[in-house]
């Protein structure tokens, strides 16, 4: 392409310009459903992604569509970067939900329960048919364990409409007084605390525990005619919104905001089994104020994420061979932990979870530092970490209780785990860890730690700046990289980034980090457009582009002759290989076994190349509204692997899909049999054995 060629002419709408947020996402989840339904994968590992698909349309309902639903309310007509009115996104997703959950139940009611039937692994649907012993003992298990604990609440004058919990599952019953003959309709939350499955005694058989408790229902309502019962499944809006100027205490007020969205969210889908009457959907789609179109109804149970159960059964033969990471080389220093300081001043260290253990690298940086008596203060930020213990928060504590200065950053509004952060706040504080909570209006997604050493009479900082978060269970299912480094830069630009966290600070200019919001944006764009030529080159890994200016620069980059190579796991907006707009953009997502979570930002070839890792993806609320670090892989050996892990991306033909011009995503047609997630493995059993 010409240098000098002028730039295409738009395309005729935004619809053709960009492809739509919300049904990039049910895309992705598609493609996540496909993993379920191939033949191919051990039995569990098929029934696990059904489970996936399952607790991501939850979500995506309880935040997105909740969203969406908010504004048509609130008569906003505003279009989406895509041209859609959120009235039309609404109509769009629901008829793609729609689809998507009737292929999931198909799937799952016919061809993974009589498979796991075959593998004696049998749930059953009923209790007709059980014998007098198997009765005997559910109706045990009901006196003792269960109907302790159900709380049946009827409708009539004196009892109004009781509210349905977000995501709770329920049995709507249909009474009947044989004296008086007047009908009531009374629900029965099924207790989200038991076991969703009754296993019958012989280990082999299970039981849903609405099924069991719809066996007994003449128990809740005696000396009432039992006319009916039916599951159903109410989602709320689950976002929490706090108006941070206007509350003193941010930890108290997102408390506030959890029990109002335990309380009183509105309701955005109801789902139903396909034998309930017209008469119970009706009611329950006047006290729940929801349209037939916000109605799901199914032939198979009812929130298919309980699938876990099943998922956690001790039958390693019908899961994939489990992946024990490996210590990085040059952390496998022998007994002195004290070697990992030396280490980091000798170069830097990349690891990459799960191929990489977590806990010979993250968590042991952060151990060592907490009983070094040479280490005077650790600063860390937490969005997400685990809810079992924490090696990490236990580090923490321990620091503060040795005297050192520790400071923490808790992301209190993390989604879905705010109650979790407010625990960790509480104990940190109380032994004597300096908590805060970031900046006023921003989310710090930042996944950085600064660690400050006295050598020789100097101080010297140590610092780890990743792409996931610091939990041990996260990084042995999401695919995610970080640097350990002794670099003076990094360690001063920390530095500065914490005092704009913990203080006052209009710190925007840093040494080498990218930070978000202020800097990340426009240096993005500064990198793109250095690309922007015949020659250029840029190759980005993330989990979403979103982002319509950081669109329109790969499309500009694109014209320019650029060649750009683009690993998207979720969602995607942009349109590639589009005749003078995008023809030299490739767009493909691994989804596989790791949630592929790591960001990687490639710009340029051979000696001018320039890599960055780091926390943000290309979304407007990564780039403008969180707290965001990504930062450069300078050393020539760590570039080289992350090169590596592009490369093995680029050439997967088993977990990748490709994304067309006309929105579509379909399978790469397997020839080689390359796979990512066995390739990466391979490497870091290479890179083991290597320096052994």
């Amino acid at each position: 392409m010409e240098t000098d060629a002028s730039p295409a002419p738009p395309l005729s709408s935004d619809m053709d310009r960009y492809l739509s947020r919300e049904l990039s996402w049910l895309d992705f989840n598609e493609r996540v459903l496909a993993i379920a339904e191939d033949a191919s994968l051990p039995l569990l590992e098929r029934v696990k992604f059904v489970a996936i698909f399952s607790s991501n349309l939850d979500e995506f309902f309880q935040i997105r569509v909740a969203g969406l639903q908010e504004q048509v309310e609130a008569g906003v007509k505003k279009t989406s970067p895509d041209g859609r009115t959120p009235a039309e996104q609404l109509e769009g997703i629901r008829i793609r939900a729609q689809k998507l959950v009737s292929r999931a139940t198909d799937l799952f009611t016919l061809e993974l329960l009589p498979a796991l039937d075959k593998e004696h692994i049998r749930v059953l649907r009923s209790v007709d048919g059980l014998g007098e012993d198997d009765l005997a003992f559910l109706e045990g298990e009901f006196t003792e364990r269960i109907f302790p604990v159900l709380t049946p609440l009827s409708v009539d004058p004196a009892h109004p409409f009781p509210y349905i919990s977000d995501l709770s599952l329920n049995l709507a019953a249909m009474v009947r007084d044989p004296m008086t003959g007047v009908r009531r309709f009374a629900r029965v939350k099924v207790p989200p605390l038991l076991p969703r499955f009754v296993a019958l005694p012989d280990g082999e058989r299970f039981v849903p525990l609405e099924t069991v408790i719809a066996a007994h229902l003449d128990r809740l309502f005696p000396g009432m005619e039992i006319l009916s019962n039916h599951a159903f499944r109410v989602t709320r809006d689950a976002d929490v919104e706090v108006e941070e100027d206007e509350a003193g205490d941010l930890l108290e007020a997102i408390q506030t905001v959890l029990r109002r969205r335990r309380r009183g969210a509105s309701s955005v889908r109801l789902e139903v089994d396909d034998t309930m009457t017209p008469e119970v959907l009706a009611l329950l789609r006047r006290e729940l104020e929801l349209e037939e179109a916000e109605v799901f109804t199914t032939s198979g149970p009812l929130d298919l994420t309980a699938l876990w159960t099943f998922v956690d059964l001790p039958r390693p033969e019908l899961k994939l061979d489990p992946w024990v990471p490996v210590t990085q080389p040059r952390l496998a220093v022998g007994a002195d932990a004290s070697d990992l300081f030396r280490t980091l001043r000798y170069g830097d260290v990349l690891v990459h979870h799960p191929y990489d253990s977590f806990s010979s690298s993250v968590e042991a940086f952060l151990d060592l530092a907490a009983h070094d008596p040479d280490v005077l203060a650790i600063k860390q930020t937490l969005y997400r970490t685990s809810t079992q213990e924490s090696a990490i928060i236990r580090s923490l504590i321990r620091a503060a209780e040795l005297g050192k200065q520790v400071v923490c950053v808790i992301e209190l509004k993390a989604r879905f785990d705010e109650e979790a952060n407010i625990t960790y706040a509480r104990a940190l504080e109380q032994a004597g860890v300096h908590v805060v909570h970031g900046v006023v209006g921003l989310k710090t997604h930042a996944k950085i730690s600064l660690v400050v050493r006295r050598e020789a009479g100097r101080i010297r900082r140590y610092a780890h700046v990743g792409t996931g978060n610091y939990n041990p269970v996260t990084a042995k299912l999401y695919e995610d990289l970080g640097l350990l480094t002794a670099d003076a830069d990094v360690g001063a630009d920390l530095t500065d980034l914490f005092n704009l966290l913990t203080g006052y600070s209009r710190q925007r200019d840093y040494r080498k980090l990218l930070v978000a919001p202020h800097y990340l944006r426009p240096r993005m764009i500064e990198l793109i457009r250095r690309q922007s030529r015949p020659g250029g080159r840029i190759l980005l890994k993330m989990n979403a582009l979103v982002d319509p200016d950081m669109i329109d620069a790969l499309y500009e980059a694109s014209q320019a002759g650029a060649d750009i190579d683009l690993i998207i796991r979720g969602i995607c907006c942009l349109r590639p290989g589009v005749p003078g707009l995008s023809e030299n953009i490739r767009v493909r997502s691994i989804v596989g076994r790791y949630l592929e979570h790591a960001r990687i930002f490639r710009f340029g070839e051979r000696e001018e190349r320039r890599h960055y890792i780091g926390s943000a993806d290309l979304m407007q609320r990564n780039l403008d509204r969180r707290v965001e670090a990504v930062v450069p892989v300078e050393d020539p050996a760590l570039a080289g692997r992350l090169d590596d892990i592009l490369a093995v991306a680029l050439e997967d033909d088993t977990l990748a899909w490709t994304l067309h011009p006309d929105g579509t995503w379909s399978k790469v047609p397997t020839e080689r049999g390359a796979n990512t997630h066995l390739r990466l493995q391979e490497m870091a059993v290479e890179r083991a054995h290597a320096n052994a």
